[in-house]
């Protein structure tokens, strides 16, 4: 059982992307619902690294540190659907901008905000890519056809019955491209340094006993070893996902702050 100053360390990108799997998409479909899990998975890590069954919870905490970035909030035309985007006014701008505003008010949390970058223009997704570029031979049907010349009148193509299947497949595949078959080239960036600069950081100035990490990315290996290495308590909440034989030689432990995917929650999962 361990006591004193505590940090948690949360990544919102991987913490936002597993949760509607551990608690249900009614229980987070919106920014207070999020809220109340994020407080949920702290006081129960509180609760079982010190054995504190009470409500101040948060006498044992240092700091809740939830990193993200702000939302891109540029604008860009829609090469499939035709139609300007302001990224600016989406729901996900929105929906983090009220998200950010409730966290601001916790408790002993403090925000670490990067930002979103645009790298490169409209690109479509890798898996659709994939089928793209195996419909070069059909492309073939188009070589070496029978194209009558000039004094011939109308020009007139002439398929076999193979090309023409192939053509009809390269056109269907195409056909089944829509608005969410392209992506704009947008990063995060600043966020995963945010994350180890703040480890090493608590860690060097000794200011907690132990960090929790809510992360599935083994990026955080260089700090996690810093921290054990001076003599800090370092415990990773995967939230359910497997991680990599080897990256148990880099933390203390593995331990949940939500229930496994599928398990009803706890009468006292309240989140207070």
């Amino acid at each position: 059982m361990s006591a004193g100053r505590i940090a948690i360390l949360i990544d919102a990108g991987f913490f936002l992307k597993r949760l509607p799997k551990l608690v249900g998409s009614h229980r987070c479909d919106s920014p207070g619902k999020i809220v109340a899990c994020l407080r949920r998975l702290c006081r129960r890590h509180i609760r079982t690294l010190t054995g504190d069954e009470g409500s101040r919870w948060h006498q044992h905490v240092y700091r809740i540190f939830f990193y993200d970035a702000v939302p891109y909030d540029g604008k860009a035309h829609h090469p499939i659907d035709n139609h300007a985007i302001d990224f600016a006014k989406s729901d996900v701008a929105r929906q983090r901008s009220e998200l950010f505003e409730l966290l601001r008010k916790e408790r002993k949390l403090a925000l670490r905000l990067g930002k979103v970058t645009r790298e490169h223009d409209w690109a479509i997704q890798p898996a659709i890519t994939r089928k793209l570029l195996k419909t070069r031979q059909w492309v073939g049907a188009l070589q070496g056809l029978a194209m009558p010349g000039p004094e011939a009148g109308d020009t007139m193509l002439s398929f076999s019955p193979d090309q023409i299947r192939s053509l009809i497949g390269l056109r269907d595949l195409w056909q089944t491209l829509d608005g969410g078959s392209v992506r704009l080239g947008l990063r995060q960036k600043g966020v995963d340094m945010r994350i180890g600069i703040d480890i090493s950081s608590l860690t060097l100035k000794k200011q907690v006993d132990t960090i929790i990490l809510v992360s599935g990315d083994s990026d955080f290996v260089p700090a996690a070893k810093l921290a054990r290495r001076e003599g800090i308590e370092f415990i990773l909440d995967p939230l359910w996902q497997q991680i990599n034989a080897d990256l148990f030689e880099h933390i203390d432990g593995l331990q949940s702050g939500l229930n496994r995917p599928g398990k009803a929650p706890a009468p006292d999962d309240n989140g207070e």
